[in-house]
């Protein structure tokens, strides 16, 4: 090998040393960059999760706050003083609760028993099933958005009809979101706020399928918010047994001052609140319709009994009109004014007329609310069975008595006039004044048609069932109109026949003014 081979060789290798000298040197700086992405992305991984799970932890403490500072304060409390602390202190709380609502079950519900009882029901029940139970009543929004490409490029329309099946498949399907949960003696009110694409309206229609999910007799849903409403399930029923009515007063000296006519007790509410009907002002014309023996009497006898001093007092007069002379003719004494026939009925109604434009003549200019007196009293109308005189009598006298009745509903208010009608039929042709009662009560009907005659559109849907309710059920029934939302379920007060006439008793010996109708018409000089 001459000189020239040597160098060039030594030339070869000194460049491949420093080739391999800066491979070298470029690994390890690639190595080191490689490293560091590496914990880059370890670490950023690591504070996504921790990001993710500091949020999750914020949303259950801002969503169920007592449940976690229960937990926490549990954990506290284990920590300190021990597992068995804890236990004895559990069962002597137990025991002291169970003494309380043995003792003193009102009480106990009202300020411990429905907190723990809407806890224990939103983790148990409403907050693992209510999504399903929405998903299965229709309640859910399904994204179905299409990709643009598979509707454009897509040529056989068995692969496109393929291809949008798979993409509703897999888009996202929107449940209404659970809010909070309460729960009350009988009813469970579960607030959730409604996705974009609904409306309550939707949870109206599919409320007896919701009651049905639950499990549950009955579920009317409220309007709270535009996006909110409220799931009400009843689990147990308030108003299966009869609801007694307010005794009559044992005192003679009562003067009626201390009964407020805006709200004279009826009976019970489906809540286990007082159930109260106006006797004057909004809401005092009232329709009670009804199959036979669902329980009118005791809407008729109810108020009146826990009226019972203001009518003694004179500051109420009841008149009545009883085609069938049986229901008001029992306690006939405590009426003013009282008929029987067609014509004896235009008595009355020409009577009240005459009322009325005196006080029109009286008090026009003065005032807008005519004050309840002794010489100004509310004048109340009790007509029982008015079909029977505004449909199934004579045209003439049928059409006399319509229009006085639409009169005192259109004109009585201010005046101090009430009007309250029961009927078997509820159709236009048997009631044709019946949307001028402001207040109507549904009680047991033959037909789910005949809801929305007494309570207007919507009624059934939103939860007033009255032709599912039971014969043994006098009394229960649905009230909606004035100043009410949403149908109310309710149970009149039952009034015996002793308690009746009692009531006869107690308003006759005080003096009040009866006015027979032969004494009206002997001084009109008629027969």
């Amino acid at each position: 090998m001459n000189t020239q081979e040597i160098m060039t060789t030594l030339a070869v290798g000194g460049g491949l040393a420093v080739v391999l000298w800066v491979l070298a040197k470029v690994g390890r700086v690639l190595a080191s960059v490689f490293e560091a992405l590496a914990a880059l992305a370890v670490l950023g991984v690591a504070l996504w999760g921790l990001l993710r799970a500091v949020g999750w932890i914020v949303r259950q403490l801002v969503g169920h706050w007592r449940t976690c500072l229960a937990l926490l304060a549990l954990w506290a409390w284990c920590t300190v003083l021990g597992w068995v602390s804890l236990v004895v202190t559990v069962g002597v709380l137990a025991a002291v609760l169970l003494m309380w609502w043995r003792l003193d079950a009102v009480g106990y519900d009202q300020w411990c028993g429905r907190w723990l009882r809407a806890w224990w029901l939103r983790w148990a029940l409403y907050g693992r099933k209510l999504a399903g139970w929405l998903h299965a009543c229709g309640l859910t929004v399904r994204d179905d958005a299409i990709p643009v490409d598979v509707t454009v490029n897509l040529v056989s329309r068995r692969r496109k009809r393929e291809a949008v099946a798979k993409a509703r498949q897999a888009s996202g399907v929107a449940v209404p979101k659970l809010l909070s949960v309460r729960s009350g003696p009988s009813w469970d009110e579960v607030r959730v706020r409604l996705v974009p694409g609904q409306k309550p309206e939707d949870f109206d229609e599919v409320a007896r399928e919701l009651a049905v999910a639950r499990k549950v007799a009955r579920c009317q849903v409220r309007e709270l918010e535009p996006d909110v409403v409220s799931i009400d399930f009843m689990r147990r029923d308030l108003l299966d047994t009869a609801v007694t009515g307010l005794p009559v007063p044992e005192m003679v000296s009562v003067d009626g001052s201390g009964v407020d006519l805006r709200a004279v007790y009826a009976g019970s509410t489906e809540y286990g609140t007082p159930w109260t009907l106006p006797l004057v002002g909004g809401g005092a014309h009232t329709l009670v319709a009804g199959a036979s023996g669902s329980g009118k009497g005791s809407v008729l006898w109810a108020p009146l009994v826990s009226a019972a001093a203001p009518i003694r007092a004179g500051l109420v007069r009841v008149s009545g009109i009883d085609p069938k002379a049986v229901e008001l003719a029992y306690g006939r004494g405590i009426f003013a004014r009282y008929g029987v026939s067609g014509k004896e009925a235009l008595d009355v109604l020409e009577a009240l007329m005459e009322e009325l434009e005196n006080r029109k003549r009286v008090f026009a200019g003065y005032t807008r609310q005519v004050p309840v007196s002794a010489e100004y009293p509310v004048e109340l109308l009790e007509f029982d069975e008015i079909g029977a005189l505004t449909r199934y009598t004579d045209r003439k006298t049928r059409d006399a008595i319509v229009e006085r009745v639409a009169i005192l509903t259109t004109q009585g208010r201010a005046l101090g006039f009430a009007v309250r009608g029961y009927v078997q039929e509820p159709t236009k042709e048997t009631v044709p004044v019946r949307e001028l009662f402001t207040r109507r009560i549904c009680l047991r009907v033959t037909a789910k048609s005949q809801v929305p005659m007494v309570l207007g559109d919507g009624a059934y849907e939103r939860g007033a069932w009255a032709n599912r309710i039971p014969e043994s059920a006098a009394g229960v029934g649905y009230v909606w109109g004035e100043g009410i939302r949403e149908p109310l379920r309710v149970r009149a007060g039952w009034v015996p026949d002793q308690t009746v006439k009692h009531l006869e008793h107690y308003v006759t010996n005080g003096g009040a003014s009866v006015i027979h109708l032969s004494d009206r018409r002997g001084e009109r000089g008629t027969a």
